[in-house]
């Protein structure tokens, strides 16, 4: 691991050495759109911290990996597949290595709250024809500014989730930014779920 993902591990082990022991949480476009999950296949939670996207996803009788750069955060999640009896495959990797072969094609990808724009170029070849792409993040134009990351490199910019996953079919995206009556609605995030034609 190179010094750049070795200080990221260091950071994200501090961070999730100090979350509570609550069971995670799937983020909102999973859970609003668990509908459109297969009944059957492979999942991928990338960045999936204490794992409440993997969680979600094992529970509905996906075969589920989950990908994070904090062993820390992969242990919490193997403590909770437990409680929940789920098996989930964890991998300890940052996204600039992680490669999947061919034959590791997914029908599901979840991302929430981690913005790699590299990774992104790469996620469309990650997923199997017919499959589903659920993403959500932070935008720049919040209602709340102090709510996700203080660096804008890891901020969505308007539209950008649209640009970012051009060729894939989309099939549901909000980005509302600081329009209208703010007290409704999702704010501070985009989301977006998507389909893999090819």
């Amino acid at each position: 691991m190179d010094t750049d993902a070795n200080d990221a591990r260091r950071k994200w082990d501090r961070v999730y050495a100090g979350t509570s022991t609550e069971p995670a949480r799937a983020c909102q476009v999973l859970k609003t759109f668990s509908y459109l999950l297969p009944t059957s296949g492979r999942a991928l939670d990338v960045a999936c911290g204490r794992g409440g996207n993997a969680l979600l996803l094992a529970q509905q009788g996906l075969n589920t990996s989950a990908l994070d750069i904090s062993p820390v955060a992969l242990d919490a999640l193997a403590s909770q597949a437990k409680v929940y009896g789920v098996a989930i495959e964890l991998i300890e990797a940052d996204t600039a290595v992680y490669r999947a072969s061919e034959a590791e094609k997914f029908d599901v990808i979840v991302v929430s709250n981690y913005l790699d724009r590299d990774f992104c170029q790469r996620l469309p070849q990650l997923l199997a024809a017919g499959g589903l792409l659920f993403y959500q993040t932070f935008v720049k134009d919040r209602t709340e500014p102090d709510k996700g990351p203080s660096n804008p490199d890891f901020l969505l910019d308007a539209g950008e989730l649209l640009k970012l996953f051009g060729a894939l079919r989309v099939l549901q995206y909000v980005d509302l930014g600081t329009i209208g009556d703010v007290s409704h609605g999702l704010r501070n995030q985009a989301m977006l779920v998507a389909l893999q034609e090819n």
